[in-house]
């Protein structure tokens, strides 16, 4: 049976709320970018957030979604969301593939917070230890790939989407310490690299995106950075 689905008839006034450095809002504004989908986005400082944002985030995180003056929240949500509206579908049509996607996707956002952790280790030691971990979870995407399940060139996904802001930071912290990098070698290395050189992906931050990130860094005592 096929999968019917309808587009708007219409534009709709699509609006992000986003921090500047948030790898979860990065992942909508490159699904929105790969749909072709006009839309706002509107950077808030977390740490003194405004009080309309506080009254629209019933979790106080970003991203938000404004879809006209309905509000979603969470960034796996928003990507289904978007890919249920606007074509071209970035999701598996067959049901579970689509659904082993978005488990990878999960698993993606865990590995983000693992990443971020990394990022403001306040001493070697630390550092060491958690690259350690991440890299034991880096590791586990090698199958998956190997055997196509994403990753595919050509085939731009929603997983693809997902990993992109990963990368994009790994790459920077490989910069700054060389193991970083090493911690993913090889295949992922190389899907890396397709990722972050697709229009979508390098417009999907602001300009001045890895001074920031490094300013950001420096502000938290991270270790990388002493």
């Amino acid at each position: 049976m096929g999968l019917c689905r309808t587009y708007p008839e219409k534009p709709m006034k699509i609006k992000l709320v986003s921090f500047a450095l948030c790898p979860f809002v990065q992942r909508a504004v490159i699904t929105l970018k790969e749909k072709g989908v006009a839309f706002d986005i509107d950077y808030i400082d977390l740490e003194s957030p405004p009080d309309w944002f506080q009254k629209l985030s019933p979790l106080g995180k970003v991203p938000l979604l404004q879809v006209e003056d309905e509000v979603l929240f969470e960034s796996a949500v928003i990507l289904d969301y978007l890919d249920e509206v606007y074509a071209p579908r970035l999701h598996p049509l067959e049901s579970l593939r689509r659904a082993q996607h978005k488990a990878w996707i999960e698993f993606g956002s865990d590995l983000l917070v693992q990443q971020y952790g990394l990022a403001l280790s306040q001493g070697e030691d630390e550092f060491e230890e958690k690259l350690s971990a991440l890299s034991v979870m880096m590791k586990r995407l090698e199958e998956p790939l190997g055997r196509g399940l994403f990753g595919n060139q050509g085939q731009f996904t929603l997983v693809d989407a997902a990993y992109a802001p990963l990368f994009m930071r790994m790459g920077i912290l490989g910069e700054l310490q060389p193991a970083v990098a090493e911690s993913y070698a090889g295949p992922l290395s190389d899907w890396a690299d397709t990722l972050l050189a697709r229009p979508s992906v390098s417009a999907s931050v602001v300009a001045d995106f890895a001074p920031r990130y490094l300013q950001f860094l420096e502000a938290k005592g991270s270790w990388l950075k002493a």
